[in-house]
């Protein structure tokens, strides 16, 4: 069994290693998979990152599981539940244009969101107001007595300034 260290750190080194694995030339599994030659080496170099359907083609030439690919694409997580991406790959009722929107539609939905979330905490944090972690859900809440000492020390900061005279 393959423990984290043993695996490829990329989508493309994986496919790349399987090929070699396979004994098969780029050509050949590019011709196997449907996609360009061009285009499958630069998924193994890591210039480009294949969408689920190229990812479930080159499981499909490789012949190995559609998960495995998707779980070291990271379209799946440890336990092997399907993402969203990866749900909207294997759903037969779709063409692949639209799988390729409905997944854009997504991500960029998803990407929002996050932007959104960090906006609203630096927002919050502006105005020393408390908000969830995203992450963990927690409040941080303020120490009260260092916020009014903070304010007393301001307060007596300026009440101690002699007044100018006009």
């Amino acid at each position: 069994m393959a423990t984290g260290k043993d695996l490829p750190q990329d989508v493309g080194t994986f496919i790349r290693d399987l090929r070699q694995t396979a004994k098969i030339s780029l050509r050949q599994l590019a011709d196997r998979a449907g996609v360009s030659n061009p285009y499958l080496s630069q998924i193994e170099r890591g210039l480009r990152k294949p969408s689920a359907e190229v990812l479930q083609q080159l499981a499909s030439a490789l012949r190995v599981s559609t998960p495995a690919m998707y779980l070291r694409a990271g379209l799946l997580d440890g336990e092997g539940q399907q993402g969203v991406i990866a749900a909207i790959a294997v759903d037969p009722d779709l063409t692949i244009a639209q799988k390729q929107s409905l997944t854009q539609i997504y991500e960029t939905f998803r990407n929002e969101n996050a932007r959104q979330a960090a906006d609203d905490a630096a927002a919050a944090a502006d105005a020393g107001a408390t908000v969830p972690d995203p992450a963990t859900g927690e409040v941080e809440v303020p120490d009260e007595d260092a916020a009014i000492k903070a304010e007393l020390l301001k307060t007596q900061t300026t009440s101690t300034q002699p007044e100018e005279k006009p």
